[in-house]
């Protein structure tokens, strides 16, 4: 994955709030990456209402 790659949301690990749970199936674009509890690394999306939520890499796939 990288910086600017269109990916979409295809499962979640975690209970997540409903907010989150909405971008289930949404597309966004890559925007950074975040270190995770110390065993992995996350990637924060950017959707196109403009807000940001952080995922697990196997929690996304890419949009080709």
């Amino acid at each position: 994955m990288k910086i600017g790659q269109k990916v979409q949301i295809y499962r979640l690990q975690d209970r997540v709030s409903k907010d989150i749970f909405n971008k289930l199936g949404q597309q966004g674009t890559v925007k950074n990456f975040k270190m995770t509890d110390g065993s992995g690394i996350g990637a924060i999306v950017q959707f196109a209402d403009k807000t940001a939520v952080w995922f697990f890499e196997d929690e996304l796939k890419p949009v080709e």
